[in-house]
């Protein structure tokens, strides 16, 4: 598939869901670029703002198969990656597989479960496969995790341990409609009879495969990947910051940098890629210091802050 191409069939996606769920279109490039960047996304936000509409409605126009899991507090790791189940009339035990087994799977409130049950998610979003009692199982191809968590009613959960957030190509929010995209929200629930919109299938299977091949043909000059490098390596020196961007959050840069500029339809990376995709991809895998977590930093500030003291490279 040529990059023009991947352009085209990126914007046709995002018009479908944008048909479906009220957001800025930045927010849906955000999710789209970690399905292109072969990578997983992290939502946070309060309920009822639409992010389960958006797993769902992304699954719809990429035609792939998807499920949704609800964590919670008594959920067991066989719940996700599923079990063998004894079978009476062939007297053998078979494997009934888990909502995990799906092209696109939409972890909802990921927070609410132990760290056990978090922890099954670990494989299957680095490997592509899951373990069952010794048997290795592969998932099915593209497999894409979309985890929400609720940034409120925060009695009963489990934070996300540092490893597993970092396994995340991108962290982003929804956020509020503004007050005419309510409207229109309004507008658009009153002309039909069902809660949910529908989404039209967009792409086929093959065509959704060979667009999560375009970014590996996609340029990254020398001087944009010491870019990347001094932009992650400056995060370890902020004094805001206890542990800083590690070298797979540098590779997730270059990836969803070169995403990106597929998605737009350009064969190489520009520094303009790299600041639009630096806050969602960088912010998240920062550990701040006990004072600045005191002084409520964010961490979106301390990526901020990276950027704007950074050189970035020009054209001789």
């Amino acid at each position: 598939m040529e990059v023009s191409q991947a352009n085209e069939d990126c914007n046709a996606v995002l018009d479908a869901i944008g048909n479906s769920v009220i957001a800025d279109r930045e927010f849906l490039e955000t999710v789209l670029m970690g399905v292109v960047g072969r990578g997983h996304v992290l939502l946070e936000d309060v309920p009822g703002t639409g992010k389960t509409l958006t797993a769902r409605s992304m699954a719809s126009a990429l035609g792939l198969s998807f499920s949704r899991i609800q964590f919670t507090p008594d959920l067991l790791p066989s719940d996700v990656t599923g079990t063998h189940v004894f079978n009476e009339e062939t007297r053998e035990f078979e494997f009934q597989a888990g909502p995990i087994f799906a092209n696109i799977v939409l972890a909802d409130e990921i927070n609410r479960a132990p760290p056990k049950t978090q922890a099954a998610l670990l494989e299957a979003m680095e490997e592509g496969q899951v373990t069952v009692d010794g048997d290795t199982r592969m998932l099915p191809q593209p497999f894409f995790v979309i985890a929400t968590q609720n940034p409120v009613e925060q009695e009963g959960t489990f934070p996300l341990p540092e490893a597993q957030v970092d396994r995340f190509i991108v962290k982003s929010s929804i956020g509020y409609p503004d007050e005419d995209g309510e409207i229109e929200l309004l507008r658009r629930r009153a002309g039909r009879v069902d809660q949910s919109p529908s989404v039209d299938r967009v792409l086929s299977d093959e065509e959704v495969a060979e667009l999560r091949q375009v970014p590996e043909s996609v340029r990254v000059d020398d001087d944009l990947l010491a870019y990347m490098a001094a932009l992650c390596r400056e995060t370890r020196q902020d004094g805001r910051v206890d542990i800083g961007v590690s070298p797979r959050g540098t590779q997730r840069l270059f990836e969803a940098s070169r995403a990106y500029a597929a998605m737009v339809g350009r064969e190489y990376v520009t520094p303009d890629d790299i600041k639009r995709v630096a806050l969602p991809v960088l912010a998240h895998r920062l550990v701040l210091t006990p004072d600045a977590m005191v002084n409520n930093v964010d961490k979106r500030e301390v990526v901020q802050t990276v950027l704007d003291s950074v050189p970035v490279p020009t054209v001789e």
